[in-house]
């Protein structure tokens, strides 16, 4: 199965970062592709073996789906990995840098969407995640 890499830098401590990542409250204000969509409500619990659920819908509900999986791994303030509802994998790794928080996402591809497509939309997610830990 292919991988996908995405990653950005967040100008903000870990723990701001770990925090945004990983706390409901915020991951409804930045869990979104484009601005025409929106997280209306997520649940996480953060322990090997908990699960999450983030609704993602269009703002104009026409459309929606619930993104979910269960946690494999979780080590404080420096990776997470979980499964997906369809067995993918996922891993979360935050590097303290200079420049400030590297976030790196890696993620099994799907065979739905193209490759680009789902770079593109994981990676516009990554941005709002960005935008949103800074702006706070």
């Amino acid at each position: 199965m292919m991988k996908i890499t995405i990653e950005t830098l967040v100008n903000a401590s870990l723990a701001q970062v770990w925090q945004a990542w990983t706390t409901p409250e915020h991951i409804t204000q930045w869990n979104f592709a484009i601005d025409t969509w929106c997280c209306p409500r997520a649940e996480n619990q953060l322990v090997v073996g908990g699960a999450f659920n983030y609704r993602m819908e269009a703002k104009d509900g026409s459309m929606g789906f619930d993104f979910c999986g269960t946690y494999t791994v979780v080590e404080p303030q420096k990776l997470i990995r979980f499964n997906l509802g369809d067995e993918r994998e996922v891993s979360v790794a935050f590097l303290p840098t200079e420049q400030g928080i590297k976030v790196t996402e890696t993620f099994e591809a799907e065979d739905e969407n193209s490759a680009e497509q789902q770079r593109q939309g994981w990676q516009g997610i990554l941005d709002n995640f960005k935008a949103h830990v800074e702006a706070n």
